[in-house]
């Protein structure tokens, strides 16, 4: 594998990158020329137009869907590994105990507050929302998408 740098960091999936999304955009741009030029079809053509864009759209979104998904594994195993440095035993007990928001919500306090919160969240079932509000000290998480 080559050693990455600035001149090759970059990444591209070439199916979405170089087959999906410009296939998508030609279409979108045919159709909407046909729309335009070719009346007696004009209304196909803008159905056409109109499916071929939703297309386009949830293929873009699809991408944001699988980032917060990776996300919600880092967010894991953030919790995991700060559990384990707090406690020094696994999280996963605790972890089937809590839900993902909890969890998420629990990545903003600091590491005294994280102990004391994760205990009131189990004895007392804070919400997520109860979890963010108890913080005293927060930790922002500014690389989120």
């Amino acid at each position: 594998m080559k050693k990455q740098d600035y001149s090759n960091h970059k990444r591209y999936y070439i199916p979405h990158h170089f087959i999906l999304l410009p296939a998508l955009a030609a279409l979108l741009t045919i159709g909407i020329s046909r729309a335009v030029t070719d009346k007696p079809h004009q209304l196909v053509w803008t159905l056409f137009s109109i499916v071929i864009f939703c297309i386009l759209y949830l293929a873009i979104m699809l991408r944001q869907h699988y980032a917060l998904g990776n996300q919600n594994r880092i967010v894991r195993l953030e919790f995991r590994l700060r559990y384990f440095e707090r406690f020094g035993e696994s999280a996963d007990a605790v972890e089937k105990r809590l839900s993902f928001s909890q969890i998420a919500a629990l990545r903003f306090a600091d590491n005294e507050e994280f102990v004391q919160l994760i205990g009131q969240a189990l004895n007392n079932g804070l919400s997520a929302d109860e979890i963010k509000r108890s913080i005293k000290n927060w930790q922002a998480d500014n690389d989120r998408v």
